[in-house]
């Protein structure tokens, strides 16, 4: 029975190390969850936990936006899944379920936009074959973005049909409740979720502003940006980042501008917007006055004439190259600084789907290229079902056989030196003990052991942030002194140092965490015009391993194996020669 008990242990360890970094934060409070005496008792720790990070009292429900950990221990619970699975598989069917839920929502976005089915298998094909590209499903199963971003592609979904203007009130009434929950609950699952809307609200914004989109649907939209970000605040613990958040500010700006109109009237602000519409094409008038005006040369498109002039000149070549080089430069310095691949590569495969397979697309190319030999509207139908079609049979052809070969050869996570370093804390390391190392690792240790951790690979605490860069000290050029005070300050009783880290060489030389450390204290010369401060000490997670003094003094090796050191904090130094 106890040998029984022992290895049931072990593979319980081995599955939970394949939790990486923060998701190990997630899956430990989940656990954390099922093991309280009641509900309410585990929301209550949870939101005064000083068991995770020492010297530090944490709300973890608003901070990690834990909410998904608590509906599914709820569920788990309130479903009797717990006498027919194990908690680690219930949570995982949840994440990938999501992922279903996610795919078919691409699906229905494609089809409503396209009008065919085509689309909506398409941009399947296309995800699942791209599912590098579009999701971190298959590494990191807990992240927040792996719950969030399901319901997001629903209020997509929703949001599409509900501007449909050829929908009946039925419709209507069923896309309008589906895109407010799934709004509201995206907004909880996510803490930058709002910024994601923020970006959506512009983009009404500008259909709105050029008569693209009925302006009363748009605006009962911004009424549930409003709606969803006010409770949000009150049941995320008056999380005042929803307040402060770009989305609160533009939606309230829109609609404060909406009301002034309707309060203040000004008819030549009226003529001049309809006049504009006529001049862009977006409407159309009867009007005398406006036919006049958009009838005058200086109004009229520009002819040929001009743009022969302009090129004879040579004024219109040079300003098509500096226009081209500074489009590509701000498009350059846009995907710089706004990498979000797993958010926008979904989204492409949809629209990829949906343009391959609207004749109305294919219709608009061809008034480009000016088409007369063939029926425009009959080449476009037949078009629109063709490509799609061949491109399916191409992309059955050559990835199907390859993904049920990955499908096959799925092999299991195993890392023996993580899994012999957590046996060994368990079974040596006091419980009240408390341990310093890379962020990713603490994680590890919160989930597999639940010892206490210095820091946490959290990114949205300025406290955290920094006891991530103190901690990481430990691969810079530092004394032995400083990264002593600097583990003493945290209460810290072991120390663990990665082979990886410290002899890293596999990563772009200038992101390593040694090449930024050493970036960051002024020991390498990272631009021209640097001051360089050259450090006396070698690397201290190098120097450490040889044993000898000042190291000796202040740290005790306990326990090593392929790829970790356990070194113990003195609490009394002895400093020998």
């Amino acid at each position: 029975m106890t040998l029984q008990f022992l290895k049931e242990l072990q593979n319980e360890l081995e599955r939970e190390i394949t939790f990486q970094g923060d998701s190990a934060i997630y899956y430990s409070y989940y656990k954390d969850m099922l093991k309280a005496p009641s509900f309410e008792r585990g929301v209550y720790e949870l939101t005064h936990n000083n068991k995770t990070v020492s010297l530090k009292t944490i709300n973890a429900v608003q901070q990690m936006s834990l909410y998904p950990e608590l509906i599914a221990s709820v569920l788990y619970q309130a479903t009797g899944s717990n006498e027919i699975i194990e908690p680690v598989y219930f949570y995982i069917g949840i994440v990938f379920g999501l992922q279903g839920i996610y795919v078919t929502a691409l699906f229905v976005t494609s089809w409503l936009m396209s009008g065919t089915w085509l689309a909506g298998m398409l941009t399947v094909a296309w995800f699942i074959i791209n599912r590098v590209d579009t999701t971190r499903i298959e590494y990191s199963i807990p992240l927040r973005e792996n719950w969030a971003l399901p319901y997001f592609a629903c209020q997509v979904a929703a949001l599409t049909g509900y501007l449909k203007s050829n929908l009946n009130t039925y419709g209507e009434r069923f896309c309008y409740l589906l895109m407010s929950a799934s709004t509201y609950t995206f907004m909880m699952m996510w803490e930058y979720s709002h910024y994601l809307l923020f970006l959506q609200a512009i983009s009404l914004f500008l259909l709105d502003s050029f008569s693209l989109e009925q302006s009363d649907k748009v605006h009962e939209v911004y009424k549930i940006y409003i709606f969803s970000l006010f409770l949000g605040y009150l049941l995320q613990f008056e999380n005042s980042a929803l307040l402060v958040s770009p989305l609160l500010s533009l939606v309230v700006a829109l609609m404060l501008a909406k009301c002034l109109q309707m309060f203040v009237p000004h008819k030549e602000h009226g003529h001049m917007l309809k006049f504009l519409e006529v001049k862009f094409g977006l409407n159309m008038t009867k009007n005398f006055t406006m036919n006049w005006l958009l009838c005058q040369e200086s109004l009229q498109a520009p002819s040929r004439a001009f743009f022969l002039r302009l090129t004879q000149s040579s004024v219109l070549p040079f300003y098509t190259l500096v226009l081209i080089i500074c489009f590509f430069s701000m498009l350059q310095v846009i995907f710089r600084r706004i990498n979000l691949k797993y958010l926008w590569t979904p989204y492409v495969c949809m629209l990829a789907a949906f343009g391959v397979c609207s004749p109305e697309l294919w219709m608009t190319l061809f008034k480009w290229l000016r088409l007369r030999t063939v029926h425009p509207v009959l080449l476009a139908l037949i078009l629109s079902m063709a490509v799609p079609t061949i491109i399916g049979l191409s992309l059955w052809k050559e990835f199907f056989p390859r993904l049920m070969t990955e499908l096959t050869e799925l092999q299991e996570f195993y890392d023996p030196d993580t899994v012999e370093l957590m046996t060994w804390i368990k079974r040596q390391a006091p419980v009240a003990a408390v341990f310093a190392g890379s962020p990713q690792l603490m994680g590890a240790i919160k989930l597999c052991t639940g010892w206490m951790v210095t820091s946490l690979p959290l990114y949205n605490d300025d406290d955290l942030l920094k006891r991530n860069e103190n901690i990481y000290q430990i691969y810079s050029k530092r004394s032995a002194e400083d990264i002593y005070k600097i583990l003493t300050s945290y209460k810290t009783n072991y120390l663990i140092v990665e082979d990886a880290i410290c002899n890293e060489v596999g990563t772009t030389r200038g992101c390593r965490v040694k090449d930024l450390l050493d970036i960051a204290n002024g020991h390498v010369v990272c631009e021209e015009g640097d001051k360089l401060t050259y450090s006396k000490y070698g690397r201290f997670c190098h120097e450490v391993k040889i044993n000898y003094s000042p190291y000796v003094n202040y740290f005790t090796r306990v326990y090593w194996n392929r790829s970790y050191f356990v070194y113990k904090i003195n609490t009394v130094i002895s400093f020998q020669s």
